[in-house]
């Protein structure tokens, strides 16, 4: 009988792997996509909203080109700064960068007014100039309603960071008054140093009589310290014509510096203070009465004789008075009547 042929077990090395069976995702209902897109869409929508109402409120800080910004755009209230705090300021951006922004306003033509941050502009442009930045600079957009809005932001700003001088407030307050920005001072005091106390806007009224009396001739007018303004401001407003006095002597003057300037204004107001006081004197109760003039004669030539009547006293002179008429005279006196 024939041996039969012992088969080993089949290798399963060498067949397919049984497919394992497949666990299908749960799918979900349509409405759960509809209410995830319209989650996400909501999300994305609102931060929208919220960017354009910082945008729209000067929340958000934008970088601007430098060239796109209308440095002149309001007239400056600062007059003179000084190297030292400018040297400081741009020592400061170049190690830190610009930590504060400035605030502009957008033109039509796609440029940009500047409101405030006028030294930060001129700071980034010396950098920009040794080849330091990028030649932008960070800055709020603000939406005045109107020009005395955008001029109080100006002032505000610069009150806070960097004092000016009581000359720069007035003069500041005078153009705007010029430009028709306000109708009357008053009003532009009251808008622009709406902040200040009651005393401090009555200084800066009385230091707009020097912008408007002085304000072409000085040099150094940011020199000038509260107490000499005031008194020069007194002094113009009590004679208005001594405008054209002071001008004139200032002229001849000529003086170099802010020292000598204040020198030169400190002299005139202490002049002008004496003749205020002179005019000011009280008259005496029982004022003397004038001397009468002497009687004046000249018997010969060379001689002049005064007699004064009040004093009791006559006078002889002149070039004929010799001591021959000496002599003569004593002996003509010394007779008997």
């Amino acid at each position: 009988m024939a041996k039969r042929k012992r088969l080993t077990p089949a290798n399963p090395m060498f067949l397919d792997a049984p497919e394992e069976p497949r666990i299908e995702a749960a799918r979900r209902a349509p409405i759960a996509d509809v209410a995830a897109d319209s989650s996400a869409t909501a999300a994305l929508a609102e931060v929208a909203g919220e960017l354009n109402r910082a945008r729209e409120g000067g929340r958000m800080i934008s970088a601007l080109p430098l060239a796109q910004i209308e440095q002149g755009y309001l007239v400056r209230d600062r007059i003179w700064v000084d190297d030292e705090d400018m040297g400081a300021l741009i020592a400061s951006i170049r190690d830190r960068g610009q930590q504060t922004p400035i605030e502009v306003v957008a033109l039509s033509d796609g440029r940009y007014g500047l409101i405030s941050g006028w030294r930060r502009c001129q700071a980034l442009m010396q950098l920009l100039e040794e080849g330091c930045g990028d030649g932008t600079v960070l800055a709020l957009e603000r939406r005045p309603e109107s020009a005395s809005d955008a001029y109080r932001a100006m002032v505000e700003e610069n009150e806070i960071r960097a004092g000016l001088s009581y000359f720069e407030r007035a003069r500041i307050v005078e153009v705007a008054v010029a430009q028709g920005v306000f109708e009357t001072r008053k009003q532009a005091l009251q808008s622009l140093f709406a902040s200040a106390s009651r005393a401090k806007r009555s200084k800066i009224g009385s230091f707009v009589s020097l912008v408007e009396g002085l304000g072409e001739t000085l040099r150094f007018p940011q020199a000038i310290g509260e107490r000499l303004g005031l008194q020069l401001a007194r002094q113009l407003e009590r004679v208005p014509s001594a405008v054209g006095a002071l001008t004139q002597s200032y002229e001849l003057a000529r003086p170099a510096t802010a020292e000598e300037e204040l020198a030169l204004l400190a002299r005139w107001v202490r002049e002008e203070e004496i003749a205020e006081a002179t005019e000011d004197a009280p008259m005496s109760r029982s004022p003397k009465l004038t001397a009468p003039a002497p009687v004046t004669s000249q018997p010969r030539p060379g001689l002049k004789v005064c007699f004064h009547a009040e004093k009791k006293r006559l006078e002889l002179s002149g070039t004929a008075l010799t001591e021959e008429l000496h002599a003569a005279l004593l002996c003509w006196i010394s007779q008997e009547p």
